[in-house]
């Protein structure tokens, strides 16, 4: 076990996946409750912060709750500990337990909760339902000295630069001299102070997506032999990946919509689902939202779905989308529990030397019992 393991290194890996930017700005995602340096041995991932599931966490000696759902929603203005919210919060703190939340920024992260539903849907070809960023990409220009030009081409590719679809180590490199007169006071690499140096050089040049300029910049700096490095960075009109919420898919083989239906129920395994539109139709291309999407039915319908699956469709929403023609599958908010061995398998994945230890909370946060 890496004893120097912090939380703050488990919020960076699950923000190297969704990024903070990518939540709506009336969301409340990162640190809820705790500490960012207290060590970390033990996470556990839950959907909801219910007093059951912290409970369970004091039981089971956690040091970090990952949730989906954000306990502080909306700011607190009182801590009664009398209430549910307060008590919560107040154990929390007397076992040194911290609270981190990834909310609707890992509802629309690339390999998020939307795309975790259609994995267990089985669709292909999916896209994005609702766009809501591009990534902006910079070309980074370093003038490198030919005698480590390996060196700091291999950092620039081995932090992320140069990717272009299922490309990486893209670079373009053209040979030429450069030259300096290192002042007084300087300690140069090559040449002397005070003296005109001329230097058989190589103009490297990458592309480097928005998230990983910083990096990039200090990998390339590091490996580079110059007190001071020549580099020049620019914004480009080429765009990155993109992001955003819900995704469009198809099935492989056609279906009525009752048979999808009790496929739904199967695949997400939920017990019920509300359904409204023709059972007998064929369907073959889905939309999908996890949580609340009842404000996306005219997207959905647009984008020419057969089907919206999405949770929270309130009586008026589901009447409006059935007058449009649009059919709607309502398996609950709870579908979202998705994201709990999902993100139990990434951060296994990015600390599996670390020792740290990873559990599902094995608390049911599901308000509704049917009957």
């Amino acid at each position: 076990m890496d004893n120097r393991l912090t939380n703050k290194d488990v919020f960076q890996a699950i923000e190297d996946w969704a990024p903070r930017d990518l939540a709506y700005d009336w969301d409340n995602v990162g640190l809820q409750v705790g500490s960012f340096s207290r060590r970390v041995k033990k996470v556990m991932i839950t959907l909801d912060v219910l007093e059951t599931v912290v409970d369970e966490a004091i039981k089971k000696e956690i040091d970090l709750i990952i949730a989906h759902h954000p306990l502080l929603f909306k700011a607190a203005k009182q801590i009664d500990t009398d209430q549910s919210q307060g008590r919560i919060i107040n154990k929390l703190l007397k076992h040194d337990i911290t609270v981190y939340a990834a909310h609707t920024n890992m509802d629309a992260a690339n390999g998020g909760v939307n795309d975790m539903l259609c994995d267990e849907l089985g669709l292909t070809n999916t896209k994005i339902l609702i766009e809501s960023k591009k990534e902006i990409m910079y070309k980074l220009v370093v003038y490198v000295p030919n005698t480590h030009l390996t060196v700091v081409r291999s950092a620039l590719g081995g932090s992320g630069a140069g990717h272009i679809g299922n490309y990486s180590h893209c670079v373009f490199q053209t040979e030429g001299v450069g030259s300096f007169t290192p002042l007084q006071g300087t300690h140069p690499f090559i040449g002397q102070e005070g003296i005109m140096e001329h230097v058989d050089e190589t103009k490297v040049e990458t592309i480097v997506s928005e998230k990983q300029l910083s990096t990039v910049v200090h990998q390339m700096k590091q490996a580079h032999p110059y007190e001071e490095v020549a580099y020049d960075i620019f914004p480009l009109v080429n765009s990155g990946e993109s992001f955003g919420v819900g995704r469009l898919g198809e099935l492989s083989n056609e279906m009525t919509l009752r048979e999808f239906s009790k496929y739904v129920k199967s695949s997400l395994d939920v017990p019920t689902v509300r359904v409204t539109g023709e059972l007998d139709q064929v369907v073959k291309k889905i939309a999908v939202l996890g949580g609340s999407g009842s404000d996306f039915i005219q997207v959905a319908m647009d984008k020419g779905a057969d089907v919206y699956l999405t949770g929270d469709m309130s009586f008026h929403h589901a009447q409006d989308a059935w007058q449009m023609g649009l059919s709607v599958i309502d398996p609950g908010h709870h579908v979202e529990k998705v994201m709990k061995v999902a993100t139990k398998r990434y951060l296994e994945s990015i600390f599996n030397s670390s020792g740290l230890q990873v559990i599902v909370s094995a608390s049911n946060t599901e308000p509704f019992q049917f009957i």
